[in-house]
């Protein structure tokens, strides 16, 4: 009985570990392409094994195409963006789990019902918005348009951690002398840490990765654009730079990977835990 219950475990991993490289092998394809040649890469480009390796690409995307500005910008746009939401959408989900209030259920059906409106039907209001502002182009004003938005999937997640939490906890704080911002600020906020790294990975993940709203906003501004416009500027209008793009995504990839990797556990955490509440 044993051996079979083995035998079976075995199967299972083995069409496991097939599916599993062939979901990630368009990943791998892209690491590989990224340290071949040009030569190489339109002579064996299936291969997953460069004959030679080389550092040109990565170079040549860092350098030459300006990769480096806009990692940085990416770098500075997304991380304002995940503060600026996860304050907000906490702040926003403590008061929708905790209170009751005149309107509460209107507000959560707006807030439900934003979520069927495409992002392209907001870009040309919020690009008049912030070009009456003096902030279409910067990258204050693009950092402003991706903050924008209901983030109803966070401020439900908030919402129902904090509506978990005992009423005890908070009455014997405010006891004890508490207003409502160092409340919120010193005790419950830090409570929801399991659901401020889910927050972090998912709101990383996309403004890191957006690339519609940033494309807009910085036509008239190489200078402020993103990882993801400037992959996109390195296909030519005659040539493709299959290599060069191929080390663009490799450099574009890498934090998002790591940001998951190291935050695993909470991101796993939170949701189970927004799950049972």
């Amino acid at each position: 009985m044993r051996n079979r219950c083995s035998i079976g475990r075995l199967l299972l991993y083995g069409i496991l570990t097939v599916v599993a490289f062939f979901w990630i092998y368009p990943f791998l394809w892209m690491l590989s392409a990224s340290f071949k040649t040009q030569n190489e890469f339109f002579a064996s480009s299936v291969s997953l094994f460069p004959k030679s390796v080389t550092l040109e690409n990565l170079v040549r995307a860092w350098n030459n195409a300006n990769f480096g500005v806009y990692f940085k910008n990416s770098v500075l746009v997304t991380v304002s963006v995940v503060l600026i939401v996860l304050f907000t959408t906490a702040l926003a989900g403590y008061v929708m789990g905790r209170y009751n209030f005149a309107g509460k259920k209107v507000v959560l059906s707006i807030l439900m019902a934003s979520i069927t409106i495409p992002l392209v039907f907001t870009i040309i209001p919020v690009y008049e918005l912030l070009k009456g502002m003096g902030l279409s182009k910067n990258l204050l004003g693009l950092i402003l348009a991706e903050s924008g938005g209901g983030h109803v999937i966070f401020l439900m997640l908030f919402s129902g951690f904090f509506a978990s939490i005992p009423k005890e906890m908070e009455e014997a704080s405010l006891i004890d002398g508490c207003s409502f911002p160092q409340l919120f600020i010193h005790i419950m906020f830090p409570l929801s840490k399991p659901i401020m790294v889910t927050v972090v990975i998912m709101q990383f993940i996309w403004t890191w990765n957006s690339f519609l709203l940033p494309l807009t906003l910085t036509l008239n501004n190489p200078n402020i654009r993103t990882l993801a416009v400037g992959l996109y500027a390195l296909r030519g209008e005659n040539v493709v730079d299959w290599t060069g793009i191929a080390a663009g995504a490799s450099i574009a990839v890498v934090p998002v990977i790591i940001i998951f990797i190291a935050c695993q556990k909470y991101f796993v955490d939170g949701i189970a835990g927004a799950v049972k509440s």
